[in-house]
């Protein structure tokens, strides 16, 4: 099946930076399996038999650690085939900004007197990325156009702008915002994630006012619009 879902994604799959076509790497690339050959953008694919859930089991954990953390950290396509038709049913990209070690959770070594005894592999914990940041390409085998995904990656690729740790705020905020799943929200709505943004971020004894700031920035970054009197849209 790995063969096949990368022949197909070879042919079919674009480039959601630049639209252009993707080419393999080289074989056994630890944490890649395309590239771009125009703006060299980097993917994993990652292709299920089953829908695409809130956690997807990866390799080595801290092989994928050290790219996330790394300067040509990839992307990562999430592909759900029919295992009976081989039909594409779903596939979605993740941009690799919305990648940080806290959505990687690692898994216990493997027993001793397993075949590969001590491997600590990974799951990608999918659920706890933004919906901003997982973009259908296809749906329901229908594919979605191509101006479509680029766009919607335009508009969060400001995400790449942070470091790695400020990059987990904006992020966390974010996920804050699309919880409450309606376009309009109030500044008292996302001091409701009080207490979850305490748990993710326990030496930081000021939230509210961290949670002011990151809507600052997600103000002046275009993503959400500030209506007046603690009332703001996404934008």
């Amino acid at each position: 099946m790995r063969v096949i879902t990368e022949t197909w994604a070879g042919n079919n799959v674009f480039c959601p930076y630049c639209g252009s076509g993707v080419s393999h790497f080289e074989n056994n690339r630890p944490v890649a399996d395309f590239y771009c050959h125009e703006c060299a953008e980097e993917y994993e694919l990652k292709s299920l038999g089953h829908a695409i859930g809130d956690k997807i089991n990866n390799g080595a954990y801290e092989t994928l650690i050290r790219r996330i953390k790394s300067s040509n950290n990839p992307n990562f396509f999430f592909l759900h085939y029919d295992s009976n038709s081989l039909k594409v049913k779903n596939l979605i990209v993740v941009p690799k900004y919305f990648f940080s070690p806290s959505i990687v959770e690692k898994r216990n070594p493997l027993r001793e007197g397993a075949r590969r005894a001590g491997y600590v592999g990974s799951q990608i914990l999918l659920g706890q990325i933004p919906s901003d940041g997982r973009i259908d390409v296809v749906k329901d085998e229908i594919p979605y156009p191509k101006r479509d995904v680029i766009e919607k990656l335009y508009r969060t690729k400001f995400v790449r702008d942070f470091d790695i740790e400020s990059r987990g705020w904006v992020l966390d905020i974010m996920t804050c915002i699309n919880r409450l799943e309606k376009s309009m929200f109030s500044l008292s709505e996302i001091y409701g994630f009080e207490s979850f943004l305490a748990s993710k971020h326990p030496a930081n004894k000021n939230i509210r006012a961290k949670i002011r700031q990151q809507l600052q920035i997600l103000r002046d970054r275009g993503f959400i619009v500030f209506e007046g009197r603690g009332t703001y849209k996404k934008s």
